[in-house]
């Protein structure tokens, strides 16, 4: 019946208030009406037993006296029949609610899986982690003060914190009445997050409910309008505080009780479903029920439930039942329970002494009970199941630790079902997680008294990391949970499994799910329709297929462009780089046995990290880059990701979450960053070119740049590195007018005009000439001459496969190579031609040349076509141009690591780049057309539009200004509010032109003169060139014109139309008011906005854009163009014919392994640590975190003083006691003293001081 319901409500989803979504329910849902009259002896047989008036019954139900004559007991099962239910819905309170509330009217033996779904997944109430189903106190009887406070400040409290279901009658009376105000309270004074984990449930018998026909309807209610009079005082009307109502028929009127059968299924059923998300938790639901007070019908529903190991809490004090059962099981002993061994099922033979007592205790408290010797039965079988009950005195404890009290009862109940091997704190340990009460954990459980195995925390840490506890996570972590043994692949592809659909990270996983899928089907049967493959796709639930092949496509998708594919060796496809043959071998390899998820996860804390930054769980997230190795990489790569993701992602909350977190990571970076250049500079350069193998073999720097981290490259680390590379072994403070004296007259470097570095860093390597190699290696790792590009230059040629230039290790062993020594001549002239800044003043010098060329060419020197042309001078453009294409080829597909479509992807998102592209073509467009007759003024026009683009990328040159790269900047943002602005103008001009054509001109067919005057000239009006003369024709105008049809058709100038021409001026003065007022200002106060912005962040705009122009020149050959043409004939000799590796091909990165990889991991551990403590120590300082502090103790104070205070009460009680033993002796002693058949031997005592004298006779 389950599933019925399930395809009935599979409609849609989400909860929808029309009819046609539930109008499944009456056909599965059913109500109870009486078939049978049973007259009831006490009404003159005006009523039926069922409490319905013989009217009210229909003709079937009268018929059968005889039967009816012979009936003397009226029951549900026997005498009513099933019907349609019509009554369901939606609940509006008139006058009490906006909110809605769901009910539904059903029979006693509904199946209960079916309810559970309906409410779950139709009413959309959220699953529970916790039942607390309220027993008693009901009808009009007076609810005690404490009890509302333990309501109030206990339970509802403790729900809350808990995500729990409270189950009542769900009625304006008793201790329903007292829920559904505690719920509406908690609700108003929480936050909205919290606000929906409280769910009050009401279960109350249908014929009791008042005004119960305004529900009906059989067709449903969306919604019912209820009515609820006398309000101020407690009635059978249902509490509008309540979330939805079961109302359970069993065919009777106004009688209570009927609803007790269906609500003990209605919770076992509950208790044998599993918590979290998808029940993903470690437990199932855990369901308490809660006596307040209560009569003795109540005593059979207890006894029921405690035999099917049903904890309970009994509010001691609380009166009536609570109070008689918290007597029998506090103050009658254990023991005097005997178990009758010769008995198969175990059944207890009570002492005659214990039933006497039990007996004894029943007249007390029930002296009016009819049948005593049924409730000693049931009492004596409680008795024996007394384990599973706990008694809570809350009158005297208080509600403020009944949380703990709840878990307790639970954890006292669940450690009697648990089997003997399990650890006894188990079920406390998942409660707790299951709660998300990280500090009952920490109190109860890891306080250092119980020693925990990994098998115990194992499943608990799983519901911590799917459900987002991270808390929980942290604790067991610190308490001896080894990441190492628990996440291996297998168990990290069920966490990414496990992540809510509509999620953009769900969305991109079933992408490339549905990829895999339609090719492993198209390659195994190419006949079959992807249609088809697609809809099998959609019914196999594909959640439970994703792979580590899945997550790598989607990361590759966001940090392609920086990384290496992930976890590719993992599955065995490291030596794979074409997409189809990794697929193909995914597809393979995932139809198999899949081995690899038994092996550990490599990287498990960075592995994690990305999990929990893909989901956007802030805490999570943060609290695994505490964890993980490479922190300043780590935090960058989550920041890349972040942005990447709130790129696709559609919801502004979520995007604007994503915004803030990668932009915490980005700070911690930079924090992280800071703390390790402040300790060791050289160390933190090594940090920054460093090649990760958790991250994909990519650097900070690159996967800064990639993710967009402006303040981490404004960091002066940063940019102290990349003024070094840029300088190479000159020094920094170089004045730029010795750079080109010298660039002119190259011998002038062997002068000391310009100061080199060498000198004096080779004096240093001297005074420590007896410094091991090992003990210098993460020190001096990236020191002087990683920066010499002359270095660089001898070890591409001499050193292969050394890791470091510096210290020349393989694999973090040293080795005693030295490099020969050049001679000074030849040593001195590559470190000035071979740095980065000496390769840009050349082209920026040449490109010069190039442009003076270009100009040359095109007004002096562009002859015909062939034969009589091209001239020289052309022909040396031509291969000038020739040669700056052969240099954006090598940039492009030969630099760097990356395969070939991340190189291009990577070219094409550079704007300027595009810029070159758009250049070259055009270039080769005009040459070509050039060349022929036909064309050649097309191709001289279009050479003549290309000088101005080859001219443009001329800014890109000044960059690396700190004055004008900013200014770069600004004029690129306000070209794009110039396209915003020509868009307004554009609609006004329009507007006027077409106008202002129409209104001076009746008819004029030309269409230049169309275009020219209805948007060139309202253009030029903007400048002030306005040709008053045409406009107005008051003016004379010299300009011949005619009427002539014939002749204007014919191309002649039509005459001004004369009638409407005060229109036109009045368009004019209007056209201009609007254009140079409005719309310039317009333009102007855009553009201040945008200066404004970006002038406030130029140092951190310039800073970040620097650092491409030194990767671009850094890798560049020392020549400009067209000699360039030489370095690229001698790096073809070198690489293809001699097989020399490059060095300078891998962008500022260092491969550092053995001890100098894993001493500058520890390094960057200890630095982060010291950053967190320092942070901590702020974070503890702070106003709150002190506030939070105090009210901790202000609460320990005020529970010392509640306790004492019940000491005090103990101490007054036992004086009375002492006072009344004291009396009652000395009346004894004046009694036996008076009397005269006994004699005394001596006389009474006398009382004697509290300080009796040092000396004493006898």
């Amino acid at each position: 019946m389950r599933d019925t319901g399930g395809e009935g409500g599979g409609d849609g989803d989400k909860i929808s208030k029309s009819e046609k979504d539930q109008s499944w329910i009456p056909k599965i849902i059913k109500k109870r009406v009486c078939t049978t009259f049973v007259e009831d002896s006490f009404s003159n047989g005006a009523l039926c037993q069922c409490g319905g008036a013989r009217d009210t019954h229909a003709s079937v139900a009268l018929g059968d006296y005889f039967s009816t004559a012979i009936v003397n007991h009226w029951d549900s099962a026997q005498h009513s029949s099933e019907y349609p239910t019509d009554a369901f819905g939606e609940l509006q309170f008139a006058g009490a609610s906006k909110r809605h509330s769901y009910f539904l009217r059903l029979s006693w033996d509904t199946p209960p899986s079916m309810v559970y779904t309906l409410m779950t997944a139709h009413w959309g109430l959220p699953a529970p982690n916790l039942v607390v189903s309220v027993v008693g106190g009901e009808g009009r009887t007076k609810v005690k003060t404490w009890v509302r406070e333990v309501i109030r400040q206990g339970l509802v409290k403790a729900s809350q914190s808990t995500g729990a279901w409270i189950l009542t009658a769900g009625l304006r009376e008793g201790v329903g009445r007292c829920v559904g105000e505690a719920v509406r309270d908690h609700a108003t004074a929480a936050s909205s997050v919290s606000l929906n984990k409280v769910v009050a449930l009401g279960i109350a018998p249908w014929g009791l409910v008042h005004n119960r026909q305004q529900l009906v309807n059989p067709q449903g209610s969306f919604p019912a309008k209820y009515y609820v009079q006398n309000t101020s005082r407690d009635s059978c009307c249902l509490d509008n505080n309540y979330q939805a109502f079961l109302l359970v028929d069993d065919g009777s009127v106004g009688r209570r009780g009927g609803e007790t059968g269906f609500r003990a299924k209605l919770e076992d059923y509950i208790s044998h479903q599993r918590t979290g998300i998808w029940g993903s938790g470690s437990i199932d639901i855990p369901v308490l029920c809660m006596l307040v007070s209560g009569d003795t019908s109540m005593l059979e529903r207890v006894d029921l439930s405690l035999k099917n190991s049903m904890p309970w809490l009994v509010l001691a004090g609380s009166g009536g039942l609570a109070d008689f059962l918290s007597d029998v099981l506090e103050n009658l002993s254990s023991a005097q329970v005997v178990q009758s061994s010769g008995e198969g099922d175990g059944e207890a033979g009570p002492s005659v002494d214990l039933k006497d007592k039990v007996t004894e205790r029943v007249k007390r408290h029930f002296p009016t009970e009819a049948e005593p010797d049924k409730l000693v039965e049931r009492t004596l079988s409680i008795y024996q199941n007394r384990d599973f009950i706990t008694i809570y005195h809350g009158e005297q404890e208080g509600p403020n630790d009944f949380d703990t009290v709840l878990l307790k009862a639970l954890v006292g109940a669940s450690k009697h079902r648990a089997s003997i091997d399990a650890s006894p704190y188990n079920e406390e340990l998942k409660l707790a997680v299951t709660w998300n009460r990280v500090d009952i954990a920490k109190s109860e459980l890891f306080n250092g008294d119980i020693q925990w195995r990994y098998e115990d925390l194992e499943d608990s840490m799983t519901d911590a990391l799917i459900n987002d506890k991270p808390q929980f996570v942290r604790l067991f972590t610190e308490n001896g949970l080894n990441i190492l043994d628990y996440l291996t692949y297998g168990r990290l592809e069920s966490f990414y499994r496990s992540v809510a659909d509509g999620t953009v990270l769900y969305q991109l996983l079933q992408r490339r799910l549905a990829f895999r899928k339609g090719y492993a089907a198209t390659s195994s049967n190419p006949q079959e329709s992807s249609s088809k493959v697609a809809a099998e796709n959609t019914q196999s639930g594909p959640v439970t297929d994703i792979s580590l092949f899945e997550v790598s496509g989607v990361l590759e998708l966001l940090m392609g462009d920086v990384c290496q594919p992930f976890y590719y060796d993992a599955i065995g496809m490291e030596q794979i780089s074409s997409k189809r043959r990794a697929l193909k071998r995914a597809s393979k390899l995932l139809r198999g046995d899949c081995l690899y998820r038994e092996k550990r996860c490599l990287f498990p804390w960075a592995s994690l990290f990305i999990w929990a930054v893909l989901q956007n769980r802030s805490e999570m997230a943060t609290f695994f880059w505490e964890m993980a190795g490479e922190s300043v990489l780590s935090a960058l790569s989550g920041c890349k990701i972040l942005r990447e993701l709130s790129k696709l992602e559609v919801e502004t909350e979520t995007k604007l979450s994503m915004k803030e977190l990668a932009q915490k990571f980005e700070n911690l970076a930079h924090d992280v960053f800071s703390s390790c250049y402040r300790s060791n500079e050289s160390r933190s350069f090594t940090l920054l070119i460093r090649k990760s193998p958790v991250w994909g073999g990519t650097t900070c720097l690159q996967m800064g740049m990639g993710a967009d981290a402006r303040l981490f490259f404004s960091h002066d680390g940063v940019q102290s590195l990349l003024s070094q590379i840029w300088w190479g072994d000159m020094k920094r403070n170089t004045e730029v007018w010795k750079l080109i004296l010298t660039f002119f007259c190259p011998v002038l470097c062997y002068t000391n005009l310009i100061s080199f570095r060498e000198e004096e860093e080779h004096q240093q390597e001297e005074q420590k000439p007896h410094e091991e190699g090992p003990g210098r290696d993460s020190d001096s790792l990236y020191g002087t001459t990683i920066f010499s590009f002359s270095d660089i230059k001898h070890i591409e040629a001499d050193s292969q496969g050394f890791h470091s230039p510096r210290t020349a290790t393989i694999k973090g062993i040293p080795h005693s190579h030295k490099r020969p020594k050049r001679p000074f001549i030849v040593s001195r002239w590559r470190q000035f031609w071979f740095a980065p800044v000496t390769s840009f003043m050349g082209n920026v010098l040449m490109y010069f040349l190039f442009l003076l060329l270009f100009a040359y060419v095109l007004l002096v020197d562009f002859e015909p076509p062939p034969p009589a042309g091209p001239a020289i001078t052309e022909y040396v453009l031509y291969f000038w141009v020739f040669t700056i294409v052969c240099e954006e080829i090598r940039e492009t597909f030969f630099v760097g690591t990356k395969t070939l479509r991340q190189r291009i992807r990577v070219y094409i998102q550079d704007v300027w780049n595009k810029c070159d592209l758009i250049a070259v073509t055009l270039f080769i467009i005009g040459l070509v057309c050039r060349m022929f007759k036909w064309s050649y003024d097309f191709g001289r026009d279009v050479l003549c539009v290309d000088y101005m683009v080859f001219t443009i990328r001329l800014i890109h040159i000044f960059a690396i200004h700190k004055q004008l790269g900013p200014k770069i900047i600004i004029v690129g943002k306000m070209m794009k509010d110039v396209f915003f602005f020509l868009f307004f103008l554009g609609v006004w001009l329009m507007a006027y032109g077409v106008a202002n054509q129409a209104l001076l001109y009746s008819y004029d067919p030309r269409l230049d003169r169309i275009f020219r005057r209805v948007f060139y000239r309202p253009y030029l009006h903007i400048f002030g060139q306005i040709p008053v003369e045409e406009m107005d024709v008051g003016k004379q105008w010299d300009m011949p014109c005619t009427s002539n049809v014939t002749l204007i058709q014919s191309g002649e100038e039509p005459c001004r139309t004369m009638e409407s021409n005060w229109l036109v001026v009045i368009l004019l003065v209007v056209y201009l008011l609007v254009t140079n007022i409005l719309l310039i200002n317009l333009l102007i106060a855009m553009f201040s906005n945008t200066f404004s912005e970006v002038q406030a962040n130029s140092d951190i705009y310039w800073k970040f854009q620097r650092y491409n122009l030194i990767v671009q020149y850094h890798s560049r050959p020392s020549l400009a163009p067209p000699f360039i043409i030489l370095s690229h004939i001698n790096l073809f000799i070198k690489r293809t014919i001699r097989k020399v590796p490059s060095i300078k091909i891998h962008h500022f990165v260092l491969q550092v392994t053995g001890k100098a990889a894993n001493r500058l991991t520890t390094w960057e551990t200890i630095q982060k640590e010291d950053f967190l403590t320092a942070q901590n120590k702020i974070q503890k300082s702070s106003d709150s975190e002190r506030l939070k502090r105090m009210s901790a103790k202000v609460d320990g104070v005020l529970k010392h003083i509640s306790e004492s205070r019940d000491f005090d009460h103990r101490l007054r009680a036992l004086e009375n006691e002492m006072e009344y033993c004291s009396a009652a002796l000395s009346w004894i002693v004046e009694t036996l003293a008076q009397g005269s058949s006994v004699k005394p031997p001596r006389p009474p005592p006398t009382l004697r001081d509290a300080f009796p004298a040092s000396s004493s006779s006898s």
